[in-house]
C-alpha cells in the first residue's frame, strides 16, 4: 500500500485552504484545550490566528508557548493536516491587515465587512506560529 502522507506541496496547499481549524494548547493537570478557530496560512509562511487577549486560549498559550492546529476535509476522500510549533509572535491585531482579511476569508466580503463593523474582534491579538512538525493523511491515495 502506498503512503497516505501528503507531499510538502500538497500539505501546504491544503493548510492554505479555507477550513475551520481545531486549535489545541496544553493545559496543566487537564486534557489540552481543543477549540475550533479561524486561521490563515500561506505556503511557506506562518499560521496566523486571532483571539481575544484575555480569552482562555490566549492565557493558556502565554503559559505553553506553543500550540497545534488540525484542519480536515469532512467529505470523501477524507484528508487532514496537523501542524505544531512555538509561538513566533504575538501582537495587537490590525483591522485592515488581520481582522478584515480573516473575516473575508471565512464569510466573504459582504458578511465579513458586517462582522468587522459589528466590532466583534475589535480588541483581538494576532498570534503567529511557523510550523515545525507536520502530520498529514490523504485517504484519496487508497486504492
Amino acid at each position: 500500500m502506498s503512503s497516505l502522507r501528503m507531499t510538502t506541496e500538497e500539505r501546504e496547499a491544503f493548510l492554505a485552504g479555507v477550513h475551520v481549524g481545531v486549535f489545541a494548547v496544553e493545559r496543566a493537570g487537564r486534557a489540552p484545550l481543543s477549540v475550533p478557530i479561524w486561521y490563515d496560512y500561506e505556503p511557506g509562511g506562518a499560521v496566523k490566528l486571532l483571539m481575544g487577549p484575555s480569552s482562555l486560549k490566549a492565557r493558556l498559550l502565554a503559559d505553553a508557548g506553543r500550540f497545534s492546529l488540525c484542519v480536515q476535509q469532512e467529505q470523501l476522500p477524507y484528508r487532514y493536516v496537523m501542524v505544531e510549533g512555538p509561538v513566533e509572535a504575538t501582537r495587537p491585531a490590525e483591522l485592515e491587515t488581520d481582522t478584515r482579511p480573516m473575516a473575508h476569508r471565512y464569510l466573504g466580503r459582504e458578511l465579513g465587512d458586517q462582522y468587522v463593523a459589528d466590532g466583534t474582534d475589535a480588541d483581538s491579538i494576532c498570534v503567529t506560529m511557523r510550523p515545525e512538525v507536520w502530520y498529514s493523511v490523504d485517504y484519496g491515495r487508497v486504492g
